[in-house]
């Protein structure tokens, strides 16, 4: 994969015939050991407008693969089938992509252990495995983003492999080299600063001194910013001539680092960020000692915790002179353990030149050596994606002008309580952040593009996530105008697709969420989902559940503090629900995809049937059937206040269930909108609009449907 695909049987080239084969063994090899939908292959296959045959012209290059492998020698099936679609069996074989990954984490295991030729030998073989650009030759959104992020990773391979390389004393031989990476990849710290050291080195100072002049000049010209600290660090060591810039004496042995060592951790980020004045001027709020030294970001997923904290975190880097640690704890990562608490000391301990033979072993002496050594400081410390108190708890210093800041999707109630944590909670930019997030990719061009970022910031709901997803397919694909991709996201049925290259965006991150829930607020989730309504009581959810209306609240609560599900006060007071627009996408994908058509129709007709029993008791009317044992009456409470709560959502109730072909339902629920309606005030509408009569309307359903559109558009209004 790291360069034009390519199969072999030991040294014999195993011929993949076409272009389609290609794609199709491409994107197995992208999920190997996971299933790949025959969906996301006819997709990639024909970038989204396949012909009617393209099911089963997958199935004939899948079958044209099997037998190329078994041609080969490959006594098993390769490729297996399995619902809702094929899986590639990889463990009794080499994907370079995979090695290359593997190969780096040991070489990394060397460099920890102070193997340090080992080390730089073994980035090197790994970086050895490359022949090109990844899958070279082969299009399409899952392919263009996993070649994006192996070539991130390869060029922080080569990082890697320069600074240890540098620890050998081999900066002579690597001025060159730095130099052309730097022009390739001006804004790359890392390669930078190895270059500076390499220059400074070889008794170029004013070399090495220009080097970061120029990359300062390009960060405030480009970003408005200076660059990180650690960069600032290394330029401030050059200008002193720091004795620890040299490399140790010809037998003489490299020491431990001292415990006064500036750990400066904050990760640079690629994602495109907008807006959010307000939530950094609140942050500002922490430095000074007058409030919280604590801060707790929290939001749904996407909507751009961690951007929001490491972007503070760089701009008030100055303020902390003892350094900044940061850690990724993991709490909802699909394919990473969440961190341990212990493990995440330990490499705070590290960092401040902790030798490993003195980092305690147990986990509460730890945490004490840890607070003991931050005590007096002014340290940052950001705890990225926090899934519990549990695994923060450590991780909090004892006194000193420390803070804290941490992310996270779930409640962290003793954080907030016991330490008094400053709450900022995150939602969706608004649509004027978001055109503009956009426009960092491919700027507006013209009335129709305008209107057109502003449908695609409005599918997007003003999540950053989904913004940073679209502008880097746009930046991606310059062929593209933003009118394309708005009409591929228009189509709801793809929206998550098309928003979630390679498996991962906006899926990845919204499955983390749910897969945290417990099975029964999962199904509510999904279920509720199903719903056009723009936001909903409680007993929506006992009704698409057939549950209690005690337990349906409790599940509602639990997708609250999920960050799935967001709450909306009606102007009566009364508790509402609703979703974001895309976490509705998703959940009814989930719903479709776990729950069977029979189920999913089912559970419509549940909530459409009690919107019907309520509206007949707004009336005065007794229902006959009430559904799981809700009390209607107490339900509505005053008609006329129900009503009104209740009217935008009985508008899309009527026309989902006529999609739907529930006509009669519809009908029910239409006719007792208009009477509530009537009894409001004086109905001059169209006077020759009569009700249709029950008894004939299985014989008149087009009659009906038109009456109903009629009656419709006056609700609205």
């Amino acid at each position: 994969m790291l360069g034009p695909l390519e199969v072999r049987a030991g040294e014999t080239v195993v011929p993949i015939s076409g272009q389609r084969q290609r794609t199709v063994l491409a994107m197995l090899l992208l999920a190997p050991g996971r299933v790949v939908s025959v969906d996301s292959l006819v997709n990639a296959v024909w970038d989204g407008a396949p012909p009617a045959t393209g099911r089963t012209q997958i199935a004939i290059c899948v079958a044209g693969l099997r037998k190329a492998f078994r041609v080969a020698g490959c006594g098993d099936d390769l490729i297996i089938t399995s619902s809702p679609g094929y899986k590639l069996l990889a463990e009794d074989h080499v994907i370079d992509a995979v090695r290359f990954e593997q190969e780096c984490a040991a070489a990394e295991q060397d460099a920890r252990q102070g193997r340090t030729e080992q080390a730089a030998e073994g980035m090197r073989e790994a970086l050895a495995l490359w022949r090109g650009q990844v899958l070279a030759g082969i299009s399409g959104q899952e392919v263009e983003s996993e070649a994006a992020r192996l070539e991130e990773l390869r060029l922080s391979a080569y990082e890697r492999r320069t600074s240890l390389r540098l620890e050998l004393g081999q900066h002579r031989e690597l001025i060159g080299e730095l130099t052309a990476l730097v022009r390739d990849y001006p804004l790359r710290e890392q390669a930078r600063a190895c270059l500076m050291l390499a220059q400074y080195r070889s008794g170029r100072r004013a070399e090495a001194l220009e080097t970061f002049r120029s990359g300062r000049r390009q960060f405030i010209e480009e970003f408005g910013m200076e660059p990180g600290p650690a960069l600032q660090g290394l330029h401030r060591a050059i200008l002193n001539d720091d004795a620890d810039l040299a490399l140790p004496a010809v037998g003489q042995v490299r020491q431990e680092p001292s415990a006064h060592a500036v750990p400066a951790q904050l990760p640079s980020s690629g994602a495109r960020f907008t807006g959010r004045d307000a939530e950094l001027s609140t942050l500002d709020g922490l430095i000074g000692g007058s409030g919280p030294s604590v801060a707790f970001v929290t939001g749904a997923a996407g909507v751009g915790k961690t951007e929001l904290a490491l972007r503070w975190a760089r701009r008030v880097a100055e303020e902390f002179p003892d350094g900044q640690l940061f850690v990724d704890l993991h709490g909802y990562d699909r394919d990473t353990e969440q961190a341990r608490p212990a493990d995440a000391l330990a490499g705070f301990l590290r960092a401040y030149g902790v030798a490993d033979a003195m980092i305690p072993a147990d986990p509460g002496e730890r945490s004490a050596l840890y607070r003991s050594l931050l005590d007096g400081k002014r340290t940052l410390i950001v705890l990225d994606n926090a899934a519990s108190f549990a695994q923060v708890r450590p991780l909090l210093p004892g006194t000193g002008d420390n803070v804290v800041l941490v992310t996270g999707r779930d409640q962290l109630g003793e954080l907030l309580g016991e330490h008094g944590a400053l709450r900022l909670r995150l939602t969706g930019l608004s649509r004027g952040e978001s055109v503009e997030l956009l426009g960092g990719a491919a700027a507006p061009e013209g009335e129709a593009e305008v209107v057109a970022a502003r449908r695609l910031a409005e599918l997007c709901g003003g999540l950053p996530l989904a913004l940073n997803v679209a502008a880097s397919r746009l930046a991606a694909k310059p062929h593209w105008s933003l009118a394309h991709l708005t009409r591929l996201v228009e189509d709801e049925d793809r929206r998550m697709d098309e928003l979630s290259p390679g498996g991962r965006g906006v899926r990845a991150s919204f499955d983390a969420s749910y897969r945290r829930l417990s099975p029964s607020a999962a199904t509510l989730y999904a279920r509720l989902g199903l719903l056009d309504v723009p936001d909903f009581a409680a007993w929506v959810g006992a009704a698409v559940l057939d549950s209690g209306l005690v337990e349906a609240e409790l599940l509602m609560e639990e997708l609250v503090d999920a960050q799935l599900l967001e709450v909306a006060v009606a102007a009566d007071g009364a508790m509402r629900y609703r979703f974001h627009p895309l976490f509705r996408c998703h959940a009814r994908e989930k719903a479709m995809l776990e729950q069977g058509a029979d189920v999913v129709a089912t559970a419509c007709q549940r909530a459409f049937g009690a919107w019907v029993v309520l509206a007949m008791t707004a009336l005065g009317q007794a229902p006959q059937d009430v559904p799981c044992g809700l009390d209607p009456r107490e339900l509505v409470g005053d008609p006329a206040s129900w009503f009104e709560t209740e009217r935008a959502s009985v508008v899309a109730v009527i026309e989902q269930a006529l999609r739907m072909g529930l006509v009669l339902l519809a009908l029910d629920l239409a006719t007792a909108a208009w009477q509530l309606l009537a009894n409001e005030k004086p109905m001059p509408l169209n006077p020759a609009l009569e009700l249709p009569s029950a008894e004939g309307a299985i014989r008149l359903q087009s009659r009906e449907k038109r009456w109903i559109t009629k009656l419709m558009g006056e609700l609205a209004s």
